[in-house]
């Protein structure tokens, strides 16, 4: 059983263990990957026991399973901030710059925190499968949306295709993510979101 006990239950000093735990997993899978981080290095990593470790988390998978949700929702948060207005291609290219920035303040060394997920898990854990499946999903509807408002003010041109632009560009970054985590250099992920943003250019009205 993958549940953890309901947070409701949990008084403030076991709410705090918990985050504790889960924020260390977070960041150990993070850096080292799912397979490689041990329960152990968690216990470590968070200074806890392992009755307590296991008073929040049934087994790995559940924990897994909470690292995907917070990952997901730290994603989320961050791309509201950037896409949740966007309605110009200067918008896009800005979104572009932070991301950038972002993965080459470690020379693209961990790539995407969602993306690296889930090619650990995708073919043996479908309930954290699907938290990140829905995430991805979300992250490419608010692209989406921002196309959308570009047609509707005039920006982009009324025949192109708002999800199928999204999805190019969002398996462009994930492609680029890839590219500069194994190279560990952030240039090729310039190079697929610049070649991506290039074909939306094309589309624009005028």
């Amino acid at each position: 059983m993958k549940s953890a006990p309901r947070a409701a239950r949990l008084t403030a000093r076991g709410a705090a263990t918990r985050a504790r735990i889960l924020e260390a997993a977070a960041n150990l899978m993070h850096i080292k990957g799912i397979n490689a981080t041990t329960l152990d290095d968690v216990r470590a990593a968070s200074g806890t026991s392992k009755s307590q470790l296991y008073q929040h988390f049934a087994d790995k998978d559940a924990l897994v399973c909470a690292v995907a949700g917070l990952w997901a929702q730290r994603v989320l948060d961050r791309e509201q901030q950037h896409l949740e207005r966007l309605s110009s291609f200067s918008g896009l290219q800005r979104w572009r710059n932070v991301l950038v920035q972002l993965n080459g303040a470690q020379n693209g060394a961990h790539g995407c925190a969602l993306g690296s997920m889930a090619n650990e898990i995708a073919d043996h854990d479908e309930e954290a499968r699907a938290i990140l499946a829905a995430t991805f999903a979300s992250w490419q509807k608010l692209i989406a949306d921002g196309l959308r408002r570009m047609q509707d003010n005039g920006t982009l041109k009324p025949d192109a295709d708002p999800d199928q632009i999204a999805t190019g560009l969002m398996a462009a970054l994930q492609g680029g993510y890839l590219l500069a985590q194994t190279t560990r250099d952030v240039k090729p992920m310039e190079v697929a979101l610049d070649m991506a943003l290039s074909n939306i250019k094309s589309q624009l009205v005028g």
